[in-house]
């Protein structure tokens, strides 16, 4: 091992994010929750008045697990949950390095630092939240669809002697071994590209984006608003999935109903009303949902949390998601008005001949009244 190799000191976070249901009243979940005493968080920094967030997300502390031990990152995880109004729960494992390490003994700590190795911890915390959080949730249904994101967070960068060192001494060869997570080693260009995405605010902070992991550099240790900030872009993301994958389920449904109901004679079209009445709650719930999930936080001026925010969201290709989802929705709009359209014509068509048959009648009553 080099001489020059840095120590550092830090902790890996796991986050398992699961969309629960429509909603969650955070008032209510608060209420259910009250003997973990939950939080209800904000960034914490001077910047961070340029952030709206109109109903900020509750922290809970689920207590301590034994994760399934995995060499270098064995130990106790400290599990943790914040619930966002919009309907998804993220569960959060944070493993604290045991002592002060060389870079390559931190890198294999990381490494270690599975999801394979949290599994069952998440599984049961997940389990046991939503069972108590049901009278806080809207119309509850635990999706399949979820999100994982990693955040290797180092609180202590130094010499061997423990001189402090600037994160400048991290090059694009390690950050590019701690986060891609490749045995062998990337090329310069491609270390250039996954690693593009790198942000600095005060000398000694640091802050490398991926698609599914991050490194910061902060020796603040109550300063986590890069966490919080990751954390909440990876929940919209999370609800931009669901959502996209619920409606690629509803399209070919609606096209088969709409087809059969074609089929046959409907007095008056109103074969049509129970599938336009659906189809009008699930535009109505997509496109509810997720307005609801990007409003949820907003920036204001383009300071360092806000920067980090819109490249978490070009990263995870936020608005390819909601283009896919607003071209979805506007399928389903396109047929809402094309079932309405035939159903108003069969309408007319059966009033028209309602008309012609009254004049028939008067016609014959007439004759026969002569």
């Amino acid at each position: 091992m080099s001489a020059a190799e840095p120590w550092v000191e830090g902790e890996a976070i796991l986050y398992r994010l699961h969309d629960v249901g429509y909603a969650i009243d955070l008032d209510r979940a608060c209420d259910v929750l009250a003997a973990n005493v939950p939080e209800r968080q904000r960034p914490v920094r001077g910047e961070a008045q340029a952030i709206m967030i109109p109903n900020p997300p509750v922290t809970v502390a689920l207590g301590t697990d034994a994760p399934a031990t995995a060499g270098a990152a064995a130990g106790e995880a400290e599990l943790s949950a914040r619930l966002f109004d919009f309907g998804v729960v993220s569960l959060r494992a944070r493993l604290v390095t045991p002592r002060r390490m060389r870079w390559s003994e931190f890198r294999a700590f990381a490494a270690a630092a599975s999801f394979e190795r949290t599994a069952a911890c998440f599984q049961t915390s997940l389990r046991g939240l939503a069972d108590r959080l049901k009278p806080a949730i809207e119309r509850p249904d635990l999706a399949s669809v979820t999100e994982d994101y990693i955040v290797f967070r180092i609180t202590r960068l130094e010499s061997e002697n423990g001189e402090r060192l600037k994160p400048d001494v991290l090059d694009d060869e390690r950050i590019a071994g701690l986060l891609v997570g490749e045995s062998r080693p990337v090329t310069p260009t491609a270390r250039r590209e996954l690693l593009s995405q790198r942000f600095s605010y005060f000398e000694d902070d640091l802050a490398v984006l991926t698609w599914y992991a991050a490194l910061v550099v902060e020796p603040v240790r109550d300063d986590t608003d890069v966490q919080y900030v990751l954390e909440f872009a990876n929940a919209q993301l999370l609800e931009l999935r669901y959502y996209d994958s619920v409606l690629d389920v509803e399209l070919p449904r609606i096209h088969q109903e709409s087809t059969a109901a074609r089929r046959g004679f409907h007095f008056l079209g109103r074969r049509y009303n129970r599938l336009l009445g659906a189809l009008q709650g699930r535009v109505a719930d997509a496109t509810e949902a997720v307005e609801r999930a990007e409003n949820a936080f907003k920036v204001t001026d383009d300071v360092f949390l806000a920067r980090i925010y819109g490249a978490a969201l070009e990263i995870f290709r936020e608005r390819v998601w909601r283009a896919g989802i607003d071209r979805k929705v506007d399928i389903l709009g396109k047929t809402y008005e094309m079932l309405n359209a035939e159903a108003q014509a069969r309408r007319t068509e059966i009033l028209e001949l309602v008309v012609i048959l009254l004049i028939a009648l008067e016609i014959v009553l007439a004759l026969r009244s002569h």
